[in-house]
């Protein structure tokens, strides 16, 4: 996300359809590198509790790897 400056209501709507799709099949979203009127955006709608957002690639990628060992 790292290069999307704005994202609007529909943009938010694809991001929880595809959180929701991922869960139903067992599956996970997250995100990495929200730039800053994301975050603030992700804040506002209180998003930033239903999705996992990370800074760092590895600590992602890594939160991933933690989730299958469990």
């Amino acid at each position: 996300m790292a290069h999307v400056g704005y994202i609007d209501r529909s943009g938010l709507g694809e991001l929880v359809a595809a959180y929701t799709t991922a869960a139903n099949q067992g599956g996970s979203l997250k995100l990495l590198n929200l730039q800053s009127k994301a975050k603030d955006l992700m804040q506002l709608t209180k998003l930033y509790t239903v999705f996992a957002v990370f800074e760092d690639e590895s600590t992602a990628v890594a939160s991933f790897e933690a989730v299958a060992k469990a």
